[in-house]
């Protein structure tokens, strides 16, 4: 068995990501809930509180043999699944995540909307600083035309590995036919 640990993702029931890392804590199991210092304003006052800042998820590093006990803990609902395993987070996205929440208060999330013939800049993976057009949407994944070198490769990358670089304003003739397969 693999004793490597491996940061995970694990689907809290709602509202409960403190009390599942409390729980995990108590199982002797390293984990990560990410909170948001935020100000809180009532009608007498303010406060600073810390909410989580991405709901209903909590980051467990454990190894595989690991997986069923925390699957166990009460108020885990299931792993998060990536092609019908367990999906690994890397370690640099969960020290990005600690060192901007170090930083910075009043973090929000916003999930970007992608879209068709949007221009795109791949920002992690093998293709990390390439930049393409969107040609298709399936599920997570988007395929891009990124032109290199004088051809025009064709990528499948994840949507959470691209960022929209501008809308594109449709002024210009198509150059190849889109097709979206679903």
């Amino acid at each position: 068995m693999n004793e490597n640990k491996n940061w995970y993702a694990v689907y809290t029931r709602p509202r409960w990501e403190k009390k599942v890392a409390d729980n995990l804590n108590k199982r002797g199991v390293e984990n990560y809930c990410p909170l948001n210092k935020i100000v809180k304003q009532w009608s007498d006052r303010k406060k600073m509180i810390q909410e989580p800042l991405i709901t209903g998820y909590v980051f467990v590093n454990i190894t595989e043999a690991e997986l069923h006990q925390v699957r166990e803990t009460d108020g885990v609902v299931n792993m998060v699944y990536w092609l019908r395993k367990p999906a690994v987070i890397p370690e640099r996205e969960i020290d990005a995540i600690r060192f901007f929440l170090g930083e910075h208060t009043n973090v929000t999330l916003n999930k970007t909307p992608i879209s068709l013939t949007d221009k795109v800049r791949v920002v992690t993976g093998p293709l990390m600083e390439h930049e393409g057009q969107v040609v298709a949407i399936k599920g997570k994944s988007v395929k891009l035309f990124l032109p290199s070198l004088g051809f025009m490769m064709s990528a499948v990358v994840e949507k959470l590995n691209v960022e929209v670089i501008t809308p594109q304003l449709h002024t210009e003739p198509e150059l190849y036919p889109l097709s979206l397969a679903r």
